[in-house]
């Protein structure tokens, strides 16, 4: 599927039922790329443990640890999805006018047994995070090793996403939560919010 007709089908599908999960976003050397980086970033104890809220606060509700991207100083693989998402962002303003005006990114590593609890994305303050974007990093991730995005949609049914490499992930902050559930393994994955302009702050 070439960039245009991929990026029409978020569109639609987030016009319509509010998510949807795309694979093509990268190529398998790209996301290689990416979840090496990860890996090495773990190693060398370069990601600290997460935190949520305005406040960054540390709890016991979510157990993975990040590095959030640098846009002045990204890496190469890092700018390579970077630029991806901004042409996504693009299409999704032309098609939804969503006003979005940039992205926040994130590495994310589970350690087997981590999960992350019921959420929502929406920060009480603020309402700037549109939409909620993961991109998954793990080759060969089978479904017993669990580790879904478990998605609580509008009708009382859920739906289970196994992160596996070159999946991505999208759905409207404000209006779905959802949860990491355990794995047994290590899982990576980047997270990604696009965001609105928020009146406190200047671009």
């Amino acid at each position: 599927m070439d960039d245009a007709r991929l990026f029409r089908t978020a569109a639609d599908a987030l016009a319509g039922e509010g998510w949807c999960v795309l694979g093509g976003l990268l190529t398998p050397a790209q996301t290689r790329a990416l979840a090496d980086e990860c890996v090495a970033l773990q190693a060398a104890q370069r990601l600290a443990p997460a935190r949520v809220g305005a406040a960054h606060t540390a709890t016991a509700l979510r157990g993975d640890r990040t590095q959030w991207f640098d846009p002045a100083a990204a890496s190469g693989p890092q700018r390579a999805f970077l630029a991806r998402i901004d042409a996504l962002r693009r299409t999704l303003n032309r098609e939804l006018m969503l006003g979005l005006v940039e992205s926040e990114a994130h590495y994310a590593v589970y350690a087997p047994g981590a999960r992350y609890a019921r959420h929502l994305d929406r920060l009480r303050d603020s309402d700037a995070r549109v939409l909620s974007a993961v991109f998954y990093l793990n080759e060969g991730w089978r479904e017993a090793d669990g580790g879904a995005l478990r998605l609580y949609l509008g009708d009382g049914t859920q739906r289970d996403i196994l992160p596996r490499a070159g999946t991505l992930a999208l759905f409207l902050s404000a209006r779905f939560e959802h949860e990491v559930l355990p794995a047994t393994r290590e899982r990576l994955s980047i997270a990604c919010w696009l965001r609105q302009r928020s009146p406190d702050r200047t671009m």
